[in-house]
């Protein structure tokens, strides 16, 4: 127990350092960037993901969201199956090491105002990290982050849903 600002007994709360290959998904759903936007759409509901991540040559170069396909293709009424997933990905791809921790994943998150982050080892991807891992694992990590910095909108859905 310590004491707040005003003479109160608080209960201290520690964040136990966790790191990104410790929880980070290994099964990532890829595509070249000559992919249609359809057949990342379709690899998305088959795979049951939210985010692709598009690689040229083999080498991890950006990453499509659910909400890219939603913004780029169906909001600018784009045909899906001509569109190219080049033209809708968000790159530079923002990644982080598997060392990464998930405080500095979760800042880093907050700073591009991205939900999804790609782990990277020697320039081979070899997981992905989201806002609803860090959520479930280590809430306090976003209770600290909310106090310090301000929460982007489009990050405010899904820490409601987790945070109190």
């Amino acid at each position: 127990m310590s004491k707040d600002e005003s003479g109160n007994k608080t209960e201290e709360k520690f964040v136990i350092p966790i790191k990104a290959d410790d929880v980070m998904a290994t099964k990532v759903a890829i595509m070249e960037e000559s992919v249609s936007v359809k057949e990342a759409a379709e690899l998305m509901a088959q795979e049951g993901v939210s985010a692709i991540i598009v690689t040229v040559e083999g080498k991890a170069q950006g990453i499509v969201t659910e909400r890219d396909i939603l913004k780029r293709i169906v909001v600018e009424d784009k045909n899906a199956r001509k569109t190219k997933v080049k033209e809708i990905m968000s790159s530079p791809l923002v990644a982080i090491e598997p060392s990464t921790n998930l405080e500095e994943a979760a800042r880093l998150m907050f700073e591009k105002k991205i939900k999804n982050l790609p782990v990277i080892h020697e320039k081979r991807l070899i997981g992905l990290i989201t806002l609803h891992d860090i959520c479930r694992l280590q809430p306090e990590i976003l209770k600290i982050l909310r106090q310090t910095m301000e929460t982007p909108e489009n990050l405010q859905k899904v820490l409601r849903y987790y945070i109190i």
